[in-house]
């Protein structure tokens, strides 16, 4: 049976006009953002306020999750002109803070990494001012294609653990839940300045128990900075909704979070890993500034 969706995730109608008009910068450059291909639902809020996460490598994924709304199967070919385009894109909405994810592509030999670190610079080129953030895929584990990313210089890497190991199974028979967490740690091994953010979904029939592990397992991997938002079924195709989680528990876990020393905790129904990334970056950075006087 399914659950009927609760009143405080109700969103209102987005404006058509700006909708259309951000889809048309973006179509300029062949461009695909995750907004769109996984039916976030706060697209209208971010498109109204010019801005968008950047989907890079296409929109058809290798994997198969089985809470995701992006397309699965046969990836076409990578579009080299892709980081440009993406840098392009950004300095034309004057974007302070730039989100970059992509789909996994398990098919190519580095999984993409290297398309990863060509975004970055270009992105360092055409818009020098911008805090730059990647969400980047597990990369099968491979550490030479994440020091790729690295390398780069962005200000934030991202990656999302989704949900608690017990489901992983279900959830994401592809991943391996200690993978990730050891791909974030080796990001705060490898030294300088990169926060390290993760993010899970709620509502897929976890416990609050599990919850509070999860979040003990990524601040001893050195994650800095966490999300949490509640899971939305895409389609009668993927998992069901289990538990439609309060307000008042996502505040709880938030300040859970902040307990157990993350940097920045971001929980609530409409959450998403990328949701307000450039507020909670300029945040760090303030606290960062006020702490060095």
């Amino acid at each position: 049976m399914r659950l009927d969706r609760p009143e405080w995730l109700t969103l209102p109608v987005p404006d058509e006009e700006e909708l259309m008009r951000m889809k048309r910068l973006l179509d300029a450059g062949h461009l695909h953002t995750v907004c769109e291909s996984a039916e976030c639902p706060n697209m209208g809020e971010c498109f109204g306020n010019r801005t968008c996460t950047f989907m890079i490598l296409g929109d058809i994924c290798t994997r198969n999750c089985r809470f995701c709304a992006v397309s699965h199967g046969r990836p076409a070919a990578v579009d080299e002109n892709e980081p440009q385009a993406v840098a392009l894109t950004a300095r034309q909405l004057g974007l302070k803070h730039v989100v970059v994810t992509s789909v996994t592509r398990d098919d190519l030999p580095d999984g993409g990494a290297g398309h990863f670190a060509a975004t970055i610079r270009a992105l360092r080129r055409e818009v020098p001012e911008a805090t730059v953030e990647v969400l980047i895929p597990d990369f099968r584990g491979e550490a030479e294609a994440l020091y790729k990313v690295i390398e780069a210089g962005p200000d934030v890497i991202n990656h999302n653990v989704e949900t608690v190991p017990r489901l992983y199974p279900s959830v994401r028979p592809q991943a391996v839940y200690f993978r990730s967490l050891d791909l974030l740690r080796r990001v705060g091994a490898a030294g300088g300045s990169i926060l390290t953010k993760s993010g899970l979904m709620l509502g897929l029939g976890e416990t609050s128990e599990e919850v509070v592990q999860v979040m003990a397992d990524l601040r001893e991997a050195g994650c800095q900075v966490v999300t949490m938002g509640q899971y939305l079924c895409p389609s009668p195709r993927h998992l069901p909704v289990v538990e439609y989680i309060t307000p008042d528990t996502f505040k709880s876990l938030e300040e859970t979070g902040y307990e157990m020393g993350f940097a920045a905790v971001h929980a609530g129904p409409l959450v998403r890993s990328s949701y307000l990334a450039g507020q909670t970056m300029a945040r760090l950075q303030n606290r960062c500034q006020k702490e060095r006087r």
